[in-house]
């Protein structure tokens, strides 16, 4: 897998480049999700950099991914923003959608702030609200790992037993506490889509034990934990995926809750950036 390993070192070698010789090396990664892309907006002193120029980066597809990287300050660190994912369901092998995650590591960031858009399964939620993740369930049927282990990224065999670091979920609760943000906690598991969950399946995945139901996350967490990252992720539920209730659901209705819940997402993210280790 050298081939793997030099692709991933040309994308990083690029990415230096264009912060300059006096750009400082990023210290957090993060990663938005549909409708979330306004918190780039946040960066001071912002090196963007589209996806297509990144060699061996792929290209975001989806309304609501602008495809952007992001690099500057957000309350005195420096953060390096995924302005847009990439997806199983767009096409992409897994290894490809969790690329950036890769590249992070070699650029020298140990954290990430990983965000979505996802509907709702726990009846105590409602729409609008955001959700700090406690743990994942992977209902794909791949995984990005499977394949030849490439050793100077992470061992073969993964621990995943906090794959939702709990000293980073301990840190975003306490600042969703002081900033009066209200904030759930749950389990969200991972689906290929592109079409959304039919009703018997959203009662599945209920009984699973799962509180949000999306489609992205859990490769990129995957493979940061893979790495030896520290990840944590916010939910933002955009609608209510109940099973016995379930009405029809367009993106463009997930993107416009997840604008509507931006202020609080903004203020705990940035709240959450201002307090974590580098």
């Amino acid at each position: 897998m050298d081939h793997m390993l030099a692709k991933i070192d040309e994308a990083a070698s690029y990415i230096r480049s264009q912060l300059g010789h006096d750009g400082a090396a990023p210290q957090i990664g993060m990663i938005l999700g549909s409708g979330l892309g306004v918190m780039a907006d946040e960066v001071e002193e912002a090196v963007v950099i589209p996806y297509e120029r990144i060699p061996h980066f792929p290209v975001s597809t989806v309304e609501g991914h602008s495809g952007e990287l992001v690099v500057g300050k957000l309350e005195g660190k420096i953060v390096l923003v995924m302005k847009g994912r990439f997806h199983y369901y767009e096409g992409y092998t897994m290894k490809e959608v969790v690329f950036p995650v890769y590249v992070m590591k070699r650029l020298g960031i140990e954290r990430i702030i990983v965000t979505n858009a996802a509907g709702g399964m726990n009846r105590a939620f409602a729409a609008g609200d955001l959700m700090l993740i406690v743990d994942h369930i992977n209902h794909t049927g791949s995984n990005p790992l499977i394949g030849e282990n490439i050793p100077e990224l992470g061992p073969r065999f993964p621990d995943m037993s906090q794959a939702y670091n709990r000293e980073l979920r301990t840190l975003a609760a306490g600042k969703a506490q002081e900033l009066g943000v209200p904030l759930q906690q749950g389990v969200y598991v991972h689906i290929t889509g592109p079409t959304y969950c039919t009703g018997a399946e959203l009662k599945m995945l209920a009984a699973w034990g799962a509180d949000a139901v999306g489609m992205s996350t859990v490769p990129e967490v995957t493979a940061a934990n893979y790495c030896g990252m520290q990840a944590v992720g916010i939910t933002c539920i955009t609608d209510m995926a109940l099973g016995d209730e379930l009405e029809p659901l367009t993106h463009e209705q997930v993107v416009r809750v997840a604008a509507q819940a931006r202020p609080k997402f903004i203020a705990l993210v940035r709240g959450i950036v201002a307090d974590m280790a580098v």
